[in-house]
């Protein structure tokens, strides 16, 4: 049918995606036809499974393989023309939920310092077993839904923590989540209609950037830099664009590290205010800066702003509890629109947070977690330079530097080819609000500990 060239410059997964595209185009395959399985392809053509896979669903995301469940992939039939279909003309973003999906989020590779998330034996593992075991002897009651708002004892104890960040709310300002992912999205969908122009950070964080656009919002970035934000640029654009909302992650953003000076925050309040729009702050890694600083919410007391967080950087990403808190007006009709999309969250989740949060242990755990970041980003980021990388910047704690080498244009191409070595790389496209190629890459720094990742890193970024 085709051969691949190991040698090549062109990733192997995009060899199989042009091969077969050559091959249906060209009529050597016809539609309803069976493609090779994953294993017979892999095995004929010397490559790994985890390879053919993505090359596979990158096929059917372009319209020419159709999946069917527990019987392979097959040849789709074409009606549209090429410039018509998903992967091809000027609005093509399907590479970027791609790599999201089968990527950005792929568990199954060895070596992930493009991941967002913490190892296992670095969060509180241990909190959490005691909060199970608790549970178990207390006889909970599985039964029914929890309150739409969420246990009022974790409720309760979000508001003693705000209270020591120096935001004033009550417990009923305070709305429980399945994740900080789900309190964005509850926000993005009360807020933001089609054609709205929308503030985000550029770079930002991926989902948020894919749900913004899933609901028809005109993103407009916002430059980071060092010590928050491009202040002129992002008057310029408020002038410009009278946006309706601004999503931001101020302290120890994803993906550059960067944390927002408080003379950035007042003005970003002071545009908010002059110019009538909202502010999401997004600030899930306030648990692991070791600084205490004031946030947009304790400078504005809720009024314009909504606070965004969750417990899943200290206790576990896995139990899915977050919350948002905002001015008691908004945040009944963002607790009715969470009724009506997923009815309550769960309480025995809720419960469980509880538990370890209060824990006796947990402020030691997250004290001890602080510093093994601080020490993770001194190691990282000297490696980092030893390979010839610029870093954005130096926060020594939270979780990402944001990188890029001289030698590299295009880091999607290079995440393809870390891929083919079980290598997760997070590449810099992925975070910007139009897609755009981008030579920069997020590692995450408790990711950073294996020499295989940087010799890798290394040959590639060699210069001729």
């Amino acid at each position: 049918m085709f051969t691949l060239n190991p040698q090549s410059s062109t990733p192997l997964v995009l060899q199989i995606v042009a091969g077969f595209c050559a091959a249906i185009d060209g009529g050597e395959l016809r539609p309803g036809s069976k493609a090779p399985s994953i294993r017979q392809f892999a095995h004929a053509h010397n490559v790994s499974v985890f390879t053919v896979v993505d090359a596979y669903d990158r096929l059917v995301a372009q319209g020419y393989f159709a999946s069917r469940p527990h019987s392979g992939f097959f040849v789709k039939q074409r009606t549209s023309s090429v410039a018509e279909l998903p992967g091809h003309g000027p609005n093509f973003s399907f590479d970027s939920m791609w790599y999201l999906r089968r990527i950005f989020e792929n568990r199954a590779l060895h070596m992930k310092p493009g991941c967002g998330w913490l190892p296992g034996d670095w969060l509180f593992q241990d909190g959490v077993r005691r909060g199970l075991r608790s549970l178990a002897a207390d006889d909970v009651d599985l039964g029914g839904y929890g309150e739409p708002k969420g246990y009022l004892p974790l409720r309760k104890l979000v508001r003693e923590l705000l209270a020591e960040q120096e935001i004033a709310v009550t417990a009923e300002q305070v709305l429980l989540t399945q994740g900080s992912s789900q309190a964005m999205d509850l926000v993005a969908r009360r807020l933001v209609r089609p054609g709205d122009a929308v503030l985000v950070d550029d770079p930002g964080y991926p989902n948020l950037l894919f749900s913004l656009r899933f609901l028809g919002a005109r993103l407009i970035g916002v430059p980071r830099t060092p010590a928050g934000y491009d202040l002129v640029a992002m008057e310029r654009l408020v002038i410009e664009e009278q946006p309706k909302v601004f999503f931001t992650q101020p302290r120890l953003q994803s993906p550059t590290g960067s944390i927002a000076q408080l003379a950035h925050l007042h003005r970003v309040m002071q545009l908010a205010d002059k110019h009538d729009f909202l502010v999401v702050e997004n600030d899930i890694n306030a648990d692991l800066d070791p600084e205490p600083r004031p946030s947009l919410a304790s400078l504005d007391q809720l009024n314009r702003v909504i606070y965004i967080s969750s417990f899943s950087k200290t206790i576990s990403p896995n139990i899915r509890v977050g919350y948002l808190a905002a001015n008691p007006d908004l945040l009944e009709d963002l607790a009715q629109l969470k009724m009506i999309s997923g009815l309550t969250s769960s309480e025995f989740s809720e419960r469980l947070a509880h538990g370890a949060m209060t824990d006796g242990r947990c402020r030691k755990h997250v004290k001890g977690l602080r510093e093994r970041l601080a020490k993770a980003h001194v190691a990282a980021a000297s490696q980092l330079l030893k390979a010839g990388f610029e870093i954005f910047c130096e926060p020594k704690a939270g979780i990402f530097l944001w990188a890029r080498h001289p030698a590299i244009e295009d880091s999607a191409e290079l995440a393809y080819k870390a891929a083919e070595q079980d290598i997760l790389l997070g590449p810099g496209h992925l975070f910007s609000p139009n897609l755009q190629t981008s030579p920069w890459l997020r590692f995450n720094v408790a990711f950073c500990d294996q020499p295989a990742i940087f010799a890798f890193l290394e040959a590639q970024c060699k210069t001729p």
